[in-house]
């Protein structure tokens, strides 16, 4: 890389001319302020003592050094402590003719031990949400950038099938939902599951409060709340489906029956809400098949005392020692917690990849969890706990607060799916952006645009930060959105097509030997592209790809502004542009695919 040679240069010339050789992180570069000529700018402040001269004197006689002994700089200049450089076109003019043609411009093989990452973790007492959606594609998206930077990555899918939550579905079903299934009503079966999951919550809460003391509103707050965890203790309600859950795991023939019935309805529903969404697993896990193990590998640590049983018969582990909590393993009826699934899951994938790297893809309200999940591991035993990594991301919020799935405030992510491809459509109705096009070309391109645009939104913020959700601004073909870098891309294929309808063809060779201005400004971009994907997959940040492209867009667009393409009189620099539109069409494509949007062709 560019920056490689440039420090070895400088490196070189500083020793040269002062019989010191600078160490090499201390060596670091910038963009050159606009105002100033120069592609690299380097500060040389940190060597005013290794040299004995002034910034501004050293700084020029680097300059001169490196110019006469490279080929690569054309020019130099010295504002102050600072020495801005001047890549010669010639450079980029090679790595142009080396790379114009390559349509997967910086991706790697995929070698090496595997990396198991985990996204989605549904559970199958509702249907997937607008956080569901943040998380399938951060995961889907960090796979496919740590995959296109040579990681033999395996995605997975852990399905949080069985505990009280499912219960609760089961029990509302089995009072109140009179034999109804997916077919009977029209609906689908996660949508149908997730009802009965609002339905109990509704049904438990009207229990409650006829259960709690007349005098309720007159206690104080610590009162309340005694109060009120005595009324669900109470809960009739809630005792059976507690009953239900101890029979399910003692493998009770009619509850496991009813089970697998209600969740293959729910599987049924989730496949055709992933289909759209563009995602998949290599894998998908079951709590149901994984907790047994947790169990197995809690009893082994009860063995070896590492954890300890308390008088009700419950298990945990002390973790006080290492500035956290004791953890519940599991409770004093036997029954399993989400920790006692997870330590059988990461033991499951273990011993079946021996991968180097655990990723879990989970928001920020886990991070607790991760921590005394890895702690656990280590102390049965398992050293490579400590390869467990937790791509925390924040939570999505609405303009008008939080989503809670029991009061059924959530955001439905086929709802949202539909209003996003309805939205697309009515903006490019109104914009004229499907002028032109056959119905099938219509419907392709609204649904091009709306799933671009909910994807663009969400990924292009940084991953920790928390996000506002609000679909009215994801979809605008003027700003940073995916809308933008969509018609950019259109309209560099209608320049390609209008080439080639008139006999203009480009070939392989490149014929000029000097850039315009913002041709070069393109094709720097275009250049820092490989840096930009390792980057990416280093801090597991989409949002670094997604800024990339939107910014590669502008400079498109810039160029196209400045510099004429079918016009040019010259011949040889009106196929240099057209190769270089071509280049920049191949890497939009590129970059924008590994966040799953598709580049429509016409627009």
């Amino acid at each position: 890389m560019l920056e490689e040679i440039l420090r070895q240069l400088f490196i070189d010339a500083f020793t040269k001319l002062y019989g010191q050789e600078p160490p090499a992180s201390q060596v670091n570069f910038q963009k050159t302020r606009p105002e100033f000529e120069g592609d690299v700018t380097i500060v040389v402040f940190p060597f005013v003592k290794m040299s004995k001269k002034s910034p501004e004197i050293m700084a020029d006689e680097l300059g001169r050094e490196i110019v006469a002994n490279s080929e690569i700089i054309s020019k130099y200049n010295v504002v102050k402590g600072f020495l801005n450089l001047l890549v010669s076109d010639s450079y980029w003019l090679t790595f142009f003719a080396e790379n114009h043609e390559n349509e997967y411009l910086g991706r790697k093989q995929v070698t090496g031990q595997p990396i198991v990452v985990e996204y989605s973790s549904p559970n199958t007492n509702k249907p997937l949400h607008l956080g569901h959606i943040r998380n399938n594609l951060l995961g889907w998206s960090v796979s496919e950038i740590l995959r296109a930077n040579g990681e033999n990555v395996v995605r997975v899918n852990l399905v949080n099938d069985r505990g009280i939550h499912i219960c609760k579905s089961m029990i509302a079903w089995q009072k109140w939902g009179e034999g109804c299934t997916p077919e009977s009503t029209g609906k689908k079966g996660d949508h149908l599951i997730g009802d009965f999951y609002v339905m109990f919550d509704k049904r438990f809460k009207e229990e409650v409060s006829q259960l709690l003391p007349s005098n309720y509103e007159e206690l104080t707050e610590d009162d309340k709340e005694k109060a009120k965890a005595e009324a669900e203790e109470k809960s009739l309600l809630m005792q059976e489906t507690r009953e239900m859950l101890r029979k399910w795991e003692s493998g009770d023939a009619e509850v496991r029956q009813l089970w697998e019935m209600m969740n293959g309805w729910v599987y049924d529903g989730f496949d055709i809400t992933y289909k759209r969404l563009g995602v998949s697993f290599e894998k998908i896990y079951y709590e149901s098949q994984t907790y047994l193990l947790g169990k197995e590998l809690v009893n082994e640590g009860l063995r070896e005392g590492v954890l300890y049983k308390r008088p009700d018969g419950s298990v945990w582990c002390d973790l006080r020692d290492e500035g956290l909590d004791e953890k519940l393993l599991l409770r004093r009826d036997g029954t399993s917690v989400y920790m006692t699934q997870d330590l059988g899951t990461a033991q499951s994938r273990y011993e079946e990849y021996q991968p180097k790297k655990l990723i879990y893809v989970v928001g920020n309200e886990q991070n607790y969890h991760f921590d005394v999940l890895k702690k656990i591991l280590v102390r049965l035993g398992r050293n490579w706990g400590n390869d467990i990594e937790h791509l925390s991301y924040g939570m999505v919020e609405l303009p008008n607060g939080k989503m809670k799935s029991r009061e059924g405030t959530v955001v439905d992510a086929d709802d949202l799916m539909d209003e996003m491809v309805a939205t697309a459509k009515g903006v490019s109705e109104e914009l004229g952006k499907a002028h032109g096009l056959s119905e099938d070309e219509a419907v392709k391109l609204y649904d091009m645009l709306g799933i671009g645009a909910l994807k663009y939104f969400i990924l292009k913020v940084d991953p920790k930060k928390t996000m506002l959700f609000d679909p009215k601004e994801s979809i605008d073909f003027n700003g940073n959105t995916a809308s933008f870098i969509q018609y950019t891309h259109a309209r560099i294929c209608s320049i390609i097509r209008k080439a080639q309808d008139n006999g203009i063809t480009f070939g392989k060779e490149v014929c000029v030997t000097d850039l315009h201005a913002k041709e070069k400004m393109l094709l720097i971009n275009i250049y820092n592209w490989q840096s930009v994907l390792e980057q990416a997959a280093i801090n597991r940040s989409p949002a670094m790809i997604a800024n990339y492209v939107y910014e590669l867009a502008k400079d498109f667009n810039q160029f196209y502004q400045e510099c004429s393409i079918m016009r040019e009189d010259d011949v040889k620099r009106r196929e240099f542009r057209l190769q270089l539109v071509d280049m920049t069409a191949k890497l939009l494509r590129n970059a924008s695919g590994l966040l799953g949007i598709s580049m429509p062709e016409k627009m």
